[in-house]
This record gives C-alpha cells, sequence and structure tokens, in this order.
C-alpha cells in the first residue's frame, strides 16, 4: 500500500463537474493498492497518517499531528502510485490491484481512517476521473509504502 499525502490549506475533488469533496486545513492522501496488502497495512498506516508530526506548532517546529490540528482529510485512490517505468517509456501498473480486491480495501481503509481521525474522511470516487485540487502547504508532501517502512 502506499501513499503520497500532502498537507494542504485546500483540497477539493470534482468528477463530471460536480465537487464531491472539499477540505480546508489538513491532509490530501492518494492511495495506491496491491494485492498483497493487508489489513495489517491498512491499520499500520492509518495510524501512521493521523500521527505525522508535519504541522508547525506555536515555533514554526513541525511538531503537530491532523489530530492535534483538528484537520480534515480527503483520499484519493491512484493506483498509478504503482507505476513501473524501468522499460520504455510507457509506465506498467501491473501492481496495482484490480478493482475487485482495490475496492474492498480503499474502503475499510477510509472506515479505519475515519475511527482514527474521530470523524468523517471525504473521498474521491474510485475509478472514476477526477479532477483534484490542492494548495499545498509548505510545501510539505511525504511518502509512505507499508513494504518499506523506514
Amino acid at each position: 500500500m502506499r501513499t503520497l499525502i500532502q498537507k494542504v490549506s485546500e483540497a477539493s475533488v470534482t468528477v463530471e463537474n460536480e465537487k464531491i469533496s472539499n477540505i480546508s486545513h489538513g491532509l490530501l492522501v492518494l492511495l495506491g493498492i496491491e494485492d498483497t496488502d493487508t489489513d495489517e497495512d491498512i491499520e499500520w498506516l492509518c495510524n501512521k497518517i493521523v500521527q505525522l508530526r508535519i504541522f508547525d506548532d506555536e515555533n514554526g517546529v513541525m511538531n503537530r499531528s491532523v489530530l492535534d490540528e483538528d484537520g480534515e482529510i480527503i483520499v484519493v485512490s491512484q493506483f498509478t502510485l504503482h507505476a513501473k517505468t524501468k522499460k520504455g517509456n510507457r509506465p506498467s501498473y501491473i501492481h496495482a490491484s484490480k478493482p475487485d480486491y482495490a475496492v474492498p480495501m480503499y474502503e475499510k481503509f477510509v472506515k479505519y481512517l475515519s475511527v482514527k481521525l474521530g470523524k468523517g474522511v471525504q473521498t474521491g470516487k474510485f475509478g472514476h476521473h477526477m479532477d483534484v485540487a490542492l494548495v499545498n502547504d509548505g510545501p510539505v508532501t511525504i511518502w509512505i509504502d507499508t513494504k518499506n517502512k523506514e
């Protein structure tokens, strides 16, 4: 399971000219799922996301989490996080899960993240073309892969 997490001052998701999600202060989480991902990956990653200290404290030091900030989260599925670019110029997505596995894992991820955040998490629309807009605050962008827990 891979995520690209961006600290945002605002973010939104639009599908077919309709804004379906909108947050001000918080995190935009792009999520890629592969067939080897498990419930343990979901739990570990969600705990990491809500506790990640990337918001400034009163001294301007990144020492606060989205929980501390009472921030919001949008989760957007993004299979392209599993792109393989070793050969040629056309990325391969062979490791990205197909919808029959990815959708239930995505839904579990969103549900568990909501529990850990203590409030609802907004989402994109799985499998649809989405326009994702954001103002990256910092900028702060963090890559986390559950197969490489550094």
